[in-house]
């Protein structure tokens, strides 16, 4: 299996940004897709942006021009840069990985965003 932990929410003002890390440990020869969930109180969780092991990438709407997804294999990582926050991006960000040897998706517990206006 694959354990996940995020890092790098906090609270920060409209217009600014923050980058998110997530580390992945465990059986990390098998991650394919790594992606970021955005989950907003009281809504669905959203795909924020995701990245395949080839390099493909893709981005929410609301978030492209805003939002930068990288991965780095050798360290086993994940990021999200997040520029021009809004307070609509406020909501807690959930690291996600597709393991190719089990089929499953693994969850991290998530890092804490709030956008203040």
């Amino acid at each position: 299996q694959v354990q996940l932990v995020e890092s790098g929410g906090g609270l920060v003002q409209a217009g600014g940004s923050l980058r998110l890390s997530c580390a992945a440990s465990g059986r990390v020869n098998s991650i394919g897709t790594m992606s970021w969930v955005h989950q907003s109180p009281g809504k669905q969780r959203e795909l924020v942006a995701g990245i395949f092991s080839g390099g493909s990438i893709t981005y929410a709407d609301s978030v492209k021009g805003r939002f930068t997804i990288a991965r780095d294999n050798a360290k086993n990582m994940v990021y999200l840069q997040m520029n021009s926050l809004k307070p609509e991006d406020t909501g807690v960000y959930y690291c996600n990985v597709h393991s190719t040897n089990d089929g499953r998706d693994y969850w991290g517990e998530g890092t804490l965003v709030t956008v203040s206006s």
